[in-house]
């Protein structure tokens, strides 16, 4: 199993960061893999993606979610996939967020991603982008902060 964590600090208040995450659609805008996520209803979304110029899809579950704190989720077809973001509030306008991802990569392209380290490149350069994406923008493109319990 291949494994990526990360983190950046974002200089906006941890409430906007963790809403913003939780806009699923709006990840093509600064995840590179991502080609597109459809929301299915409150946990459910199904996901593509294209890394190494090898195109996936899946549907994914919300495992926990929990308001500016954590979003957990993993895939129920497909490929392997699961992850985790946290959010740290740093001050009253900064926060950390910390993203880990778990995945079986599969074929060649991936696996010598895997051992290579671009994938640890490629997320941290994502999340530049969402350093930018967040920061750039006056509020977020929108936020739902229910409850998920750990099931």
């Amino acid at each position: 199993m291949a494994q990526v964590i990360e983190t950046i600090d974002v200089d906006v208040p941890v409430d906007k960061a963790y809403n913003q995450w939780t806009q699923f659609e709006s990840f093509p805008h600064f995840l590179s893999f991502v080609e597109s996520i459809q929301q299915q209803d409150d946990t459910h979304n199904h996901w593509k993606v294209k890394i190494g110029g090898v195109e996936r899809e899946f549907d994914a579950v919300i495992t926990e979610q929990h308001p500016d704190e954590r979003v957990a989720w993993k895939s129920v077809d497909g490929t392997e996939h699961a992850g985790v973001v946290t959010f740290h509030k740093l001050s009253d306008t900064s926060s950390r967020v910390a993203v880990q991802i778990d995945w079986h990569p599969q074929g060649v392209i991936e696996k010598a991603g895997d051992v290579l380290g671009f994938d640890e490149r490629s997320v941290k350069k994502d999340l530049e982008h969402f350093k930018e994406f967040i920061e750039r923008r006056p509020t977020e493109t929108g936020a739902w902060r229910e409850d998920v319990p750990r099931s």
